[in-house]
Parts: structure tokens; sequence; C-alpha cells
């Protein structure tokens, strides 16, 4: 099927900030969006991060940015190609490892997982980029080559900015390298609007309400993705998909890159013992010690099967409907579903929310709250964090799973454990030859954040060309400012775990932006540092 990708992660450290520098602000203020994720210390407590109240979810959130920290911060520019052929895009991957400066809160299950996933302490301790958290101290920070002059450079930009299960990663960027995060939800969302005013996407949303994709973790969703694309750019047919291409990277510049390889998808017979858990949110209490199969590519193919199945099982139904029978099948909220995946879908809040209890080590990369599921979906994902979700490429686990304290899982749901994979368009134009040494490099290594993110924008790059090819939401003469809008069914909408409507990130009438939004926007586009 769709042949390995091998994608490249320049890793940013202290020692070669300012060498990558030019390089960074370059593919940020030209590509067409930009994906983020980050990994976190921890998110504290998970039932809080799934409280009813969306307001008080967001307390809680707040709390745990104000207490811990981001680890490592991945960002992937996808620049669209026009002089190439349709949907192409250049992508340029950084993973910059962070130290916080302040004293924060690391939560052991945190470090159990990212360690067992390859993150290197002593070298985040040895080469971490320094930062403070909340306002700028004294206006230092600000000045020069720093991570928050960075972030104000991406500000700059405006360009838009993709998450996958984001809300648990904007209050960590915004607590971490822009100001003191508001009390109220409506005053953050205010800020948000006004700080990327080319809008927000977050591709748990997006898999949940727009591709409608049986499972929405990180990890599937990109999997799924390409898988699909790689299906429509080999068999030659018009139906959508999208290109990738990377740079290449030569001298001393190829001893900060960090190989990813993503294995094509192998074939699923023989293999029929999936853990239904993992299957459906993505994560598993049991994590690594589970005796059933964690394997995406195999859960993949399975939903696929399973939902052939239940297509021809609908169509003999109708046809014995017409034919006199009475046994219709009805409408039912798991209809689309996998039966194999029913039995965890049906599984009651209460019991998620004690293995949530049980699971804390997977808290995802940044409490993303990631799963764009239904409530009880949520719950088996929670805290991606720490989760075996992360597996999207087999050959690389260290890479797959970003889950304990990558934030893009962890935020989307607090019971949501993703995983996250890279994957490219085009198949051969964009992978790149690797050495021998940096094979090795491959096989070790700690860019989850730089991979996830890598991941995310692949989702949303193939979910603009899948829905503007099959028109949805944008008139045929409207095509050319659609490029402008990207999803409009999904602008400006994060996922919320266990809830139907998403947040709108707006200002109202009725909010006002924060006192510390202000003075930091009147500094970004005064041009001062």
């Amino acid at each position: 099927m769709a042949p390995s990708l091998v994608v490249p992660v320049i890793d940013v450290q202290s020692d070669n900030f300012k060498e990558l520098w030019p390089a960074m602000v370059v593919a940020i203020k030209t590509c067409s969006f930009l994906a983020l994720d980050t990994e976190l210390s921890g998110l504290g407590n998970r039932k809080s991060l799934l409280a009813e109240s969306i307001e008080d979810r967001y307390k809680a959130i707040c709390h745990a940015a104000r207490s811990r920290s981001i680890l490592s911060l991945g960002i992937a520019c996808y620049k669209k190609l026009d002089y190439k052929a349709a949907d192409t895009y250049l992508v340029q991957v950084y993973n910059l490892t962070m130290l916080c400066s302040e004293e924060y809160i690391i939560e052991p299950q945190s470090v159990q997982f990212l360690v067992q996933h390859g993150f290197d302490f002593n070298k985040q301790y040895a080469h971490g980029i320094p930062y403070c958290k909340g306002n700028d101290k004294g206006g230092s920070d600000d000045r020069g080559v720093h991570i928050r002059t960075l972030f104000t450079e991406l500000l700059r930009a405006r360009k838009p900015l993709v998450l996958h299960n984001g809300l648990i990663d904007m209050t960590f960027l915004y607590q971490s390298f822009y100001a003191h995060l508001p009390e109220r939800l409506a005053t953050f969302t205010a800020d948000l609007s006004e700080m990327f005013p080319a809008g927000i996407y977050d591709t748990k949303y997006v898999t949940e309400f727009e591709l409608r994709l049986t499972a929405s973790y990180l990890e599937y969703a990109y999997k799924k993705c390409k898988l699909d694309n790689s299906r429509s750019v080999t068999s030659g047919d018009v139906g959508p998909h999208i290109h990738v291409e990377f740079c290449q990277y030569a001298g001393h510049m190829s001893s900060y890159v960090d190989y990813r390889a993503c294995p094509a998808v192998a074939s699923a017979e023989g293999q029929a013992d999936i853990c239904q858990r993992f299957s459906a949110f993505g994560w598993c209490p049991n994590g690594t010690q589970c005796p059933l199969s964690h394997d995406t590519d195999l859960i993949i193919l399975q939903d696929e099967k399973g939902k052939n199945d239940k297509r021809k099982k609908r169509k003999r139904q109708r046809e014995k409907k017409r034919g006199g029978g009475e046994a219709a099948e009805g409408s039912h909220i798991f209809d689309g579903a996998p039966e194999n995946k029913i039995p965890c879908m049906e599984v009651g809040p209460e019991e998620t929310a004690a293995d949530q209890q049980r699971a804390e080590p997977c808290r995802e990369s940044g409490l993303q709250m990631d799963s764009g599921e239904n409530p009880q979906q949520n719950e088996g994902e929670s805290v991606n964090t720490g989760s075996e979700g992360n597996r999207a490429c087999e050959g690389n686990t260290d890479i797959t799973s970003s889950a304990t304290t990558t934030a893009d899982d962890t935020k989307t749901n607090a019971n949501d454990v993703e995983s996250r994979r890279g994957e490219g368009g085009r198949e051969n134009s964009g992978r790149v030859t690797k050495t021998e040494s940096q094979e090795k490099k491959t096989d070790t290594g700690t860019h989850r954040a730089g991979f996830d993110a890598f991941m995310t924008g692949f989702i949303f790059a193939y979910s603009c060309t899948l829905v503007k090819k099959e028109g949805k939401g944008v008139a045929v003469e409207e095509q050319e400012e659609e490029e402008q809008s990207w999803l409009p069914n999904c602008l400006n909408k994060v996922y919320l775990s266990g809830k139907v409507a998403p947040l709108n990130v707006v200002k109202s009438t009725f909010s006002k932006s924060s006192k510390a939004h202000v003075q930091k926007m009147q500094m970004v586009w005064a041009g001062r540092r």
C-alpha cells in the first residue's frame, strides 16, 4: 500500500537556537499555516480537566499551566507550493527542547512515560532553551533571540494556527510565552481571537465533526488520512490527495536533524487480537502491559473491514424490508461504528473516570483534550500525555506517543490519549534518503512534539483538500477565497471532550480583552521586541 515516509525533524536547543533562528523565522513568515504541539511536565487533576462546567475546566487547565511547564514545543510550517501539482506542500518541522527557568511541577507518571519513549531529561536540563512564564520580566524576555521573541514573530506572521485537541496547548503557550492567563474563559478566547486573526483550527474537531472518522485520536486520524491519501495517489484517480516535500539538509545542518520514519501500512491478515479500549480511544489503562494489540494500522484496516461488512448488512436489511420483512435497522447512536468498538463506546462516565485515575501515567503530550469523541470515548482517551496512543509509526515508538507530556492529545481530552505520527504526501519526492548514521538517529530521539505537529498539519492539509474537492461548504466560484478560510465550518472551533458543541474562539460583546494582552499586542504590532 502506502510506502514508508521519512520526516526530517530539526532538533533546536539552546546551543543552536541562535544559529537556526533566521531559518525558523523565515519558515514561519512564509508558510501557509502553522501546526503546533507541546509536551508537558504534567496536567494536574484529570477529573477537573473534564468538569461539566467549561469555566471550571478552564480554571483547572490554568492551574496546570501556571504550575507545570512545557518540556518540548513542536512547530510544523506548511507552505503551499503554487508552482507544483495541486495541493503540494513544502514542510519544515522543528522540535524545540524547552527549560523553564522557574520552579515547576513535574509529575512522576509523565517522567516515566517520557523516559520510556526516549525523552532525554539530561539533554533537556543541559541544553533546553530557557524561558520564564507569565508576563514579561522587565521587558528583557522580548529582546533579541529568545523563545518569547519567536512567539512574537509567530503572532506577527498572522498565519492560521492548527492544533490537535488544542485547548490545553493554547493555555500553556499563552502562560509560558505570552502573558499571565486571564481569570475568565471569555477573556481568554477574546485574547486568542486577536492574537490569531487568521483563525485557529483544531484537527480533533475536524476529524470528529467534519471527516467523521471512526476514531479521532491523533495517531489514528493521521494514519487514516495518510492511508486514504496514499490510495488516491497510487491509484492515479482524480480523488483528493496532497503531496508533501521536505528540505534537504546537508553539512553540519544534518547533525541537527532527527529522521522520523513512518512505515507503510501492513496487512491485517492473521491478526485479530486488538485491544478494544485502545482501538476506540487511543488509550489503554494497561499501557505497555496490555497483552492485546495496539497496532493502529491494524485497527484502521479492521475498522474499514467492519464498515464494509456493516454496509452490506444494511443493504440486506433494506432489501428484506422492501420484500416485506420487518427487520429494518433503526438509527442508533453507534450506527457506522465498528461493532467491536461499541462495547467500549458504551462504557459509562463513572467507569471512564475511574480509568482516568488509574491511567494518570498517560497524560498526553500536553493535555490537549485531544479526543474529539463522545464523552465516553473521551474518558477512555483522557490524558493523552502518557498513553500508547502515540504509536503512529511502529518503527519509532518513541515518536509515536507524545501522550504523557504532549499537549495535543492531553489538551483535547483529559481522557484522550493520542498518538501522533507523520506521514507524507508525495510519496516519492518528499522522501529523505538516510545514511547509516541517520538510521541510527531514527531509532532514538525525543521529537514527539515536532513529529506530532507534523501529523497535525498533515491531517489539516488533507482535510482541506478533501473538503474542497467534495465541495463541502464552498461554492466553486469561491474556491480562491477558500484558500484563505481553509475549513470554513471548523474556523475557531476548539474541541471539548464530552461536549456536543465546541469552544468558539471569538470576542463577544460581553467580554473584553485582558490588560496584559492589550499591552502585549501594542508591543507586537508596534514592531518592538
